[in-house]
This record gives C-alpha cells, sequence and structure tokens, in this order.
C-alpha cells in the first residue's frame, strides 16, 4: 500500500517522523513496528516452499495487486497492477513470461492513473485507480473499456473484492484509505472512517452493457476496531464473512472480520502474529465450504504467508518462499492448469516481479486439508 499522493508507504514509513501534535481523533502515519531480527524470526517459524518461478525483474513497474485469468487455449494469465508506470501487465501465469503492457498514464477510458486493486469475474476485468478515485470496468481478453464508476464519491481507492449475489448482477467492495495533512499522512477522525469501505452493485445486460449503483459505505469508528488504514479485502459468502486488512501498526495490523452487510463482527482474526504488515488477503475454496485464507505478512528479507481456516478463522500454519520478499497483492487461482495441477498462489515480489508457489507443495509442507490436492 502507498500513502496518498506520496513515495510507497514501505520507503515512506521509514523516514516519516510521527506529528507531534494532531487534531482530536488523528493520527499520524506510524512508524513500523518491527524490531531487530523479527521478521527472521517470523521466516524462521514458517515453512519453507520453493517457488516454481519468479519472474523477469521489471523495478519501474513496481507491481502492486495481481489477479488470475483462464484463457481459452487452457493457459492463465496472471494481471498485474504497475503502480509507477499506469498501466497493466500481463503474465502467462505457468510460465512467468511477460506477454504484455495495456494502458498508460491519463483518465480517459482505458488509461489509468496509479492503478492498484484489480479483480476478474468472467470475462470482466475491474481496476481500480487511486489517483484517478475510480474504478474501470475492461473486457477480456482485449482490454477494452466498458464502463467507469465511483469518481464522486471514492477519495483514495486501493483493493476491491467482487461477490456474485445474482446472475448478472454483482457486488463491488471497494476499500478507500483516503488521509488527510500536507503530506496526506493523518489518519481522519474516527467519525469519518465508516467510509474506509464503498459498496457498489453492478448490473450486467446484453452486449457488454453494465450498470453500477452505489449503496453506500461503511467500516466500525471505536478506537479499538476502527479501520486506519486499509487496502485489502476479501470475502466469503459461505460463511458470510469479509476480512479487511488493518496496515496501521500502531493500532495492530491484523485482518478485521465483518459481515456482507458491512457490519463489525467484534474481533481480530490474529493479534500479535503479523510483524509487519499485513496486506494481501485470498480465500482458497477447497470445496464443500472447506478451504483456508491466506494472508501476507508484508515482512523483509521474506513475506510470510500466514493460512487460517476457513470456517473457524483458527490459525493453520505460515510458510516463507526462498527469495520472495516485500509482498503487496496475491492472487490464488485453485484451479488446475498445465503446470499446476493443483492450482497456484501468485504473489508480487519486491515491487518487481511475480513469483508462483505451486498449492500441492503448499498442501504437502503444511499437511492440510488433502481436499485441497488435486
Amino acid at each position: 500500500m502507498t500513502i496518498p499522493h506520496t513515495e510507497p508507504m514501505s520507503k515512506f514509513i521509514r523516514v516519516l517522523a510521527l506529528a507531534v501534535a494532531c487534531l482530536a481523533g488523528c493520527t499520524t502515519v506510524p512508524e513500523p513496528s518491527r524490531k531487530p531480527g523479527q521478521a527472521t524470526v517470523a521466516a524462521t517459524e514458517a515453512a519453507l516452499v520453493a517457488e516454481s518461478y519468479v519472474s523477469e525483474e521489471h523495478p519501474a513497474d513496481e507491481l502492486d495487486s495481481l489477479a488470475a485469468w483462464p484463457v481459452d487455449d487452457g493457459g492463465l494469465w496472471v494481471i498485474g497492477s504497475a503502480k509507477s508506470t499506469h498501466h497493466l501487465v500481463v503474465f502467462d501465469g505457468d510460465s512467468g513470461q511477460r506477454l504484455r503492457e495495456v494502458g498508460g498514464k491519463g483518465d480517459a477510458p482505458g488509461q489509468f492513473n496509479r492503478p492498484n486493486g484489480v479483480a476478474v469475474f468472467g470475462d470482466y476485468l475491474f481496476v481500480v485507480e487511486r489517483d484517478n478515485h475510480r474504478v474501470q470496468v475492461l473486457s477480456l481478453p482485449d482490454f477494452r473499456p466498458l464502463t467507469l464508476f465511483g469518481a464522486d464519491q471514492l477519495r483514495s481507492p486501493y483493493g476491491l473484492w467482487l461477490h456474485e449475489i445474482a446472475p448478472n448482477e454483482l457486488d463491488i467492495y471497494v476499500t478507500d484509505s483516503f488521509m488527510e495533512g500536507r503530506k496526506f499522512d493523518v489518519v481522519p477522525p474516527l467519525a469519518q472512517l465508516d467510509q474506509r469501505v464503498r459498496r457498489y452493485r453492478l448490473h450486467m445486460g446484453d452486449d457488454d452493457a453494465l450498470r453500477v449503483e452505489s449503496l453506500g459505505a461503511f467500516g466500525d469508528t471505536s478506537p479499538d476496531a476502527a479501520l486506519r488504514m486499509v487496502e485489502s479485502i476479501g470475502g466469503d459468502p459461505a460463511n458470510d464473512r469479509l476480512l479487511i486488512a488493518e496496515e496501521d501498526t500502531r493500532v495492530g495490523t491484523d485482518l478485521r472480520e465483518y459481515d456482507l452487510a458491512g457490519r463489525y463482527i467484534g474481533k481480530s482474526v490474529a493479534p500479535g502474529r503479523f510483524r509487519a504488515q499485513a496486506e494481501g488477503v485470498a480465500l482458497w475454496d477447497c470445496g464443500s465450504d472447506q478451504g483456508y485464507w491466506v494472508a501476507v505478512d508484508q515482512a523483509d528479507p521474506r513475506t510470510v504467508f500466514l493460512l487460517f481456516d476457513r470456517t473457524t478463522l483458527d490459525y493453520r500454519g505460515s510458510f516463507v518462499g526462498t527469495a520472495t520478499g516485500h509482498t503487496d497483492g496475491i492472487a490464488l487461482h485453485a484451479a488446475a492448469t498445465l503446470r499446476f495441477p493443483s492450482g497456484a498462489l501468485f504473489a508480487v515480489h519486491e515491487d518487481k516481479a511475480v513469483a508462483a508457489f505451486d498449492l500441492g507443495d503448499v498442501a504437502r509442507n503444511l499437511h492440510l486439508n488433502p481436499a485441497c490436492v488435486r
């Protein structure tokens, strides 16, 4: 995640001094709660799962979020948002080969300004643009722009999650981490944090005719549970559950549990387990309501991937790769591909590459439910 209109958070917070005074109810972006050797301890407690590949590095991209889309020929695309170059990058999911780039900086349909969250439903690609304050919908595989929405409500949108509520109808949840202050580094007063997640309903008609309506916003405003800094969000309709990553290390970075109506359930998922920042979150659906949540602990030098039981949210283990570090977004594709018969987890590596993990390797190393391994 990045602080609006500034350098990326992972770099910025290392040099940011806390403000000595603030309006009542406001807080500045904190220093990370990391202590010397803390990330290393977390990594040594985790299982080692070697990456199947790490793609060629492109440092200029500043990759953030990922989405997977099955191609008609049996292949798989992994689509990443490149924040600094304002385009999308398409990778071959089985090999990691960089296939193409899409877009460029601008505010016209099909152009982007600081794209961040990406998600796929069917042949539709949804792209959140932080600095255009909107969500675009494009068709796949041609990346033809179809519609855009949210510009009248969104201020600094980051992540999104899609929920099919009926045939041809989607609910779209978009996190909005707007800030205050001269450097956009001050968390707004608690009363304003009821707008941390905005919800929209998309109606899909014939011939790609799309209609979007706003369903309002939500977010807890109590001191112990308010969402100060948000980006990643995921949902599980079978358990009426949203998990939202709280990135503010001062209040305790964690996953906060809401229901699909936007009501805070009243607990955090894993207090104390995240050593750096809670980032990407994805549901690993193993069928029959079985499976796991996968969440990113954005540690250096290696990312720690935490797994929680889909139903109970109990901690089930963690793993690290041999190289993958400082991960923002992830995409989990549980269906078989030519290279990954049990599916794959794709993760951003150091903002400049994509790493792939075989879900079969993850399940075997962490002794997970055999139903998750094909």
